[in-house]
């Protein structure tokens, strides 16, 4: 009998170390691995997602992945944010970190087809915009919320509360900043509003050359970097192409018709709730005559400020002058 060990024997032995050892391993991540599953974020995105989802998104009845940050303590106020177009949620950041480090929930969502959310064909409109919103709402079960729309996320937000938020009892408080209501399309009934032609240009932009668009219109007037005298930031400039970019052309190039011929008038006068417009009188993207100054007067609750000299993109040119009056009209 031959008492050295074959080619088949030493593979066996091999492969029973191996598997014992992988088995151990396995035994030995257990508790780590339940301790992860009982984490507060983990439990709370399953306790939203049913155990779906790794990312913090929100299916809508319609398919769509809404990406959301959600940030904070879960019993602090909520504040939800909504971008302006075409940028996504990180358009916030120095809105987010504010309120956060005081006590404040705060939640901001990318549209749909923009920023992470998914890039669908349809839906490119105030009543989708303001639907998915509450998607979220309801996913993360908020209750009086706080909700400050920037420029088109104006328009959703006065959307939203009109037809959800006030419905449902679940908004308290809205923010209209350098937004697009009640309408910006010139027409017949609205003399003061812009030219069609002003946004089929921005149309032919978009279907022509995306990205030059996108870093002529942030180095020129959505910041009043065209303005004499203007210390521009490279750094802001790139961050918003690089949300731009994000984003899927099919829902930027739908999107203009959504902020420009968008009547929200109705909404506007259905709104119940406080609500704070804030705009600056040098605003080149949302004239302050045809917006704010109209809205104001249509709101049953509104209160009017304006900013002399500031430009569209104020929430983040002057972050340490409108995050102190948000925070004010928060705690009012």
């Amino acid at each position: 009998m031959n008492d050295n060990p074959t080619l088949r024997d030493i593979d066996d032995g091999r492969r029973k170390l191996i598997l014992g050892t992988a088995a151990a391993a396995s035994l030995a991540a257990l508790p780590a691995l339940a301790h992860a599953a009982d984490s507060p974020s983990r439990a709370h995105r399953a306790r939203n997602h049913q155990g779906k989802k790794a990312m913090n998104t929100v299916t809508t009845r319609d398919g769509v992945e809404i990406f959301f940050k959600d940030w904070g303590p879960r019993d602090g106020q909520p504040v939800m944010f909504h971008h302006g177009w075409p940028l996504s949620s990180d358009d916030w950041d120095a809105q987010l970190l504010y309120f956060v480090q005081r006590g404040f929930r705060v939640i901001a969502h990318d549209r749909r087809g923009h920023g992470r959310s998914t890039q669908v064909s349809e839906g490119h409109d105030m009543d989708h915009y303001a639907a998915d919103a509450f998607a979220v709402v309801e996913a993360l079960d908020l209750k009086k919320v706080f909700h400050v729309g920037h420029s088109t996320g104006g328009g959703e937000v006065a959307r939203y509360v009109a037809r959800h938020g006030q419905p449902s009892g679940r908004a308290a408080k809205a923010v209209l900043v350098s937004a697009v209501p009640p309408l910006m399309l010139k027409t017949a009934g609205n003399p003061e509003g812009l030219p069609v032609e002003v946004f089929d240009g921005f149309r032919k932009g978009v279907a022509d050359n995306r990205a030059q668009l996108f870093l002529d219109v942030a180095s020129g007037p959505f910041y009043g970097f065209n303005r004499e005298g203007a210390k521009v930031s490279q750094g802001v400039v790139q961050n918003w192409w690089r949300q731009g970019m994000m984003g899927s052309a099919k829902a930027h190039y739908d999107g203009i018709k959504a902020f420009s011929e968008t009547d929200q008038t109705a909404d506007l006068q259905a709104i119940t709730i406080p609500t704070l417009v804030l705009h600056g009188d040098d605003d080149q993207i949302v004239p302050i005559a045809d917006s704010a100054l109209k809205s104001a007067k249509l709101l049953k609750n509104g209160t009017l400020k304006v900013y002399k000299g500031y430009p569209h993109g104020m929430l983040t040119t002057h972050a340490d002058v409108i995050n102190p009056d948000l925070l004010a009209f928060f705690r009012s």
